[in-house]
């Protein structure tokens, strides 16, 4: 072979990866809408007309549910049916046409019938049927399956590959109507392993939403603060030999276990969890907890803050803040409570890493406790900082 001819196909080569890479980038910012937000109290009732759709590129509203004989449950008819919620939702696409509604189904109280009708393939039709006419009544662009989770709670050793089936079975009745299918996901390796045929995920699903939070809290058997979203383990997670409890570890191993990084969107809470100090005078990361952290304003939820109700508390001073450059994210104390949060900062950083493993988007679990009156000093900072960060 010549030498012109060696230079000709190198080129034509990187050529072929240049624009590989070019359509390769992380675009997506996919919102979770809680629907129960109408119910927080006060300044909290966060409801579909507070929803800006111009801040997001896809907006999933949860949930509905999962009857025993497959078919869909609405769990909340007087706020979905009769107050027309579930269509003022998709009619957001009138003010912002490129926006991609999709409704889904479980959640963590409404997974219950998943392992009963999946082992089922009568039962699994049925959900497929409901499905595609759910989404044709209420025009939803697609659906988001969000078992918490295969082969846990209770569920059976073969939800893993029942689960599979459904996939496939979904995306087949749904390549006819063109509706795009997603899943919310677990972060953590020994949990995916427990619930998940990767490669098949992979292959059937738009997107796959990884739940990169939540990897400590109150419940920990340590009984220490702990942040719960680090993009890296903390040294108090090194030395409990706690190195998978991050948020780098889930998305390597989603990719490690066959993940197409473009399928990936990296989830980032929009609340922190929160602790009490066994000593005030001890407020360090893996410092002493004698429980979950105080209720806050609008959500009266123990261990849980939603950031509008961080930066309220946080508005009436006297709080610390203290920003952990080895997790890459912030924690705030005042007297014996101690939050671990994501804020614009820690947001922008975790974009910046999306971008560098090629992945497809941000994930938000929700919404309604960004910061969407403004009392930081601008409406929605946490969505706008990911939405600049991702330009």
């Amino acid at each position: 072979m010549s030498v012109l001819k060696i230079k000709v196909i190198f080129t034509l080569v990187c050529i072929a990866v240049c624009v590989r890479l070019s359509h390769a980038k992380t675009k997506r910012v996919v919102c979770y809408h809680a629907s129960w937000s109408v119910g927080r109290l006060g300044d909290g009732k966060f409801g579909v007309e507070n929803i800006d759709p111009n801040l997001c590129t896809h907006i999933i509203y949860s949930f509905v549910g999962l009857n025993a004989d497959g078919t869909i449950k609405i769990v909340d008819k007087k706020l979905d049916v009769d107050n027309n919620n579930f269509k003022k939702f998709t009619a957001l696409k009138q003010k912002n046409p490129k926006l991609i509604t999709i409704v889904a189904i479980g959640g963590w109280e409404e997974s219950g019938q998943f392992s009963h009708v999946v082992s089922d393939p009568k039962l699994r039709a049925t959900l497929v049927t409901s499905a595609v006419k759910f989404m044709q009544t209420y025009g939803f662009n697609g659906f988001d399956l969000d078992w918490e989770f295969p082969g846990q709670r209770g569920g059976a050793k073969t939800d893993k590959q029942n689960f599979s089936k459904l996939i496939k079975e979904l995306r087949a009745a749904f390549d006819k109507h063109g509706f795009l299918l997603s899943a919310a996901v677990n972060g953590v390796g020994w949990s995916v392993d427990v619930s998940f045929e990767v490669p098949v995920l992979n292959k059937y699903l738009d997107m796959i939403n990884v739940m990169s939070y939540d990897y400590h809290g109150p419940w920990d058997v340590n009984k220490v603060t702990g942040h719960h979203a680090g993009l890296y383990p903390s040294a108090i997670d090194v030395a409990h030999g706690e190195t998978q409890l991050n948020v780098d570890a889930s998305i390597r191993g989603w990719i490690q276990r066959g993940a197409d990084p473009q399928k990936l969107n990296l989830g980032v809470p929009f609340y922190g969890r929160s602790f009490t100090l066994s000593n005030p005078s001890n407020a360090a990361l893996g410092a002493p907890i004698s429980g979950p952290g105080k209720p806050g304003p609008y959500s009266k939820d123990s261990g849980s803050l939603g950031y509008d109700e961080i930066v309220k508390l946080q508005k009436q001073g006297g709080w610390t803040y203290v920003w952990d450059d080895k997790q890459k994210v912030p924690h705030a104390y005042k007297g014996d409570q101690w939050v671990g949060y994501d804020d614009p900062r820690s947001l922008e950083g975790k974009v910046k890493y999306a971008k560098t493993k090629n992945l497809g988007g941000i994930m938000i679990w929700n919404i309604a406790t960004d910061d969407f009156h403004g009392v930081s000093g601008r409406k929605f900072p946490l969505l706008t900082a990911i939405n600049k960060a991702i330009m």
